[in-house]
């Protein structure tokens, strides 16, 4: 699915407010799971070739220079939306990053450490957070590649498909009664429980969460189904 892109519109850019340097910071967010996955800065010129190209630039304050994100390495950033905050004086960019690399260190997002010494990021730093379902489906492929005595989750994996499946079966029929009955916190607890035991199934046959994300992603603004 490829987004479109109009010319840039004078009046959204006129509308925001540059710092004395003519500059803006753009916090570029995954269109899919919503991490934060860089903050660079942008002029007037680098927005206007991002809406343009569909492909975020940024302006380089080291080299004072407009940067094609990715050119270079194959790391282009695909814009899927602009937003800018209550004041008008930052960016939210919604990105497709392809090859999944944000950060120059070769890791996912320039936001992976959280101890008091730096480390030095690349392909194993630590994910970014994301959302829930991300972040509880990180958990559950960690149980299946390190599995922990008394796990609930690792008791689900090492039953294979009769044990997964048979629970995705008794979880969906619950939450059906759970709606027959017309109460919002069961139905919620219930639908919590049919994601849980799903992840797990795909978790075993080795098949992402981003993989499903994608084809819902896919799926918006499909042709309605007759």
């Amino acid at each position: 699915m490829q987004a479109s892109f109009q010319a840039p519109d004078p009046a959204l850019i006129g509308s925001l407010r540059f710092n004395e340097a003519g500059l803006i910071p753009a916090v570029a967010q995954d269109w899919l799971d919503g991490a934060v996955l860089m903050v660079a800065w942008m002029n007037r010129e680098a927005i206007e070739r991002t809406l343009a190209s569909g492909e975020v630039h940024y302006w380089s304050r080291s080299r004072q220079e407009l940067w094609h994100k990715g050119a270079t390495s194959g790391h282009i950033q695909q814009l899927r939306g602009l937003r800018y905050d209550c004041d008008a004086d930052v960016l939210l960019l919604t990105i497709e990053q392809r090859g999944d690399v944000a950060c120059h260190t070769g890791a996912r997002s320039c936001f992976y450490d959280d101890a008091p010494t730096p480390s030095a990021g690349g392909p194993a730093a630590a994910p970014p957070p994301a959302d829930v379902c991300t972040e509880l489906m990180r958990v559950i492929e960690g149980r299946r590649d390190q599995p922990e005595s008394g796990s609930y989750t690792n008791k689900l994996l090492e039953g294979g498909d009769n044990r997964i499946l048979k629970k995705i079966g008794e979880e969906s029929a619950e939450f059906v009664m759970a709606c027959k009955d017309g109460d919002a916190a069961e139905i919620a607890g219930e639908a919590a429980d049919i994601l849980f035991h799903l992840q797990v199934a795909l978790a075993h046959h080795g098949v992402s969460w981003r993989q499903v994300q994608r084809v819902l992603a896919q799926r918006r603004g499909a042709p309605r189904r007759e």
